[in-house]
């Protein structure tokens, strides 16, 4: 097998400009990224703990207690359930969303669908396999001994 190590540090790259690009529509939208990637895990409609949300859009638990209190203030989400609190977009909330999501979600069906024209959609697959992969791998090398470099 061929050295892995180019390929992983292109797709590297381009998680890092994906992540870059996100930012700065972010930016352009008024809203930090962090408000973003909430909106966006929030729009499909069901509810959400805190925890999922930190987990899966990297968001520290600090940072989003933070957004989350702003949003309940602002009227734009509500908290609902018992002692593990779950997270779901009022109906201003998700006109908000929609409003910002609406020019986000049209830059990706735009670079999806030339994206798409090129490539199979099984990319998408295998980019998620790789992630959990990954994932595994990291999850095993946390559990051992620190080591120095």
């Amino acid at each position: 097998m061929p050295d892995p190590r180019p390929l992983i540090r292109r797709l590297s790259i381009a998680i890092n400009l994906i992540d870059g690009d996100y930012t700065r529509t972010a930016r352009r939208l008024g809203l930090k990224e962090n408000e973003l990637s909430l909106f966006y895990a929030l729009d499909d409609g069901a509810p959400h703990s805190q925890a999922e949300i930190s987990r899966h859009w990297l968001i520290p638990k600090t940072t989003l207690n933070t957004i989350v209190g702003d949003c309940v203030a602002r009227g734009l989400i509500r908290l609902e359930g018992g002692r593990e609190k779950y997270i779901r977009l009022t109906e201003a909330g998700a006109a908000f969303a929609r409003r910002a999501l609406d020019a986000v979600y049209a830059l990706e069906d735009a670079a999806f669908a030339r994206t798409l024209s090129r490539f199979s959609p099984e990319f998408v697959a295998a980019l998620a396999d790789f992630a959990q992969e990954l994932n595994a791998e990291t999850a095993r090398f946390l559990k051992e001994p620190p080591q120095k470099p």
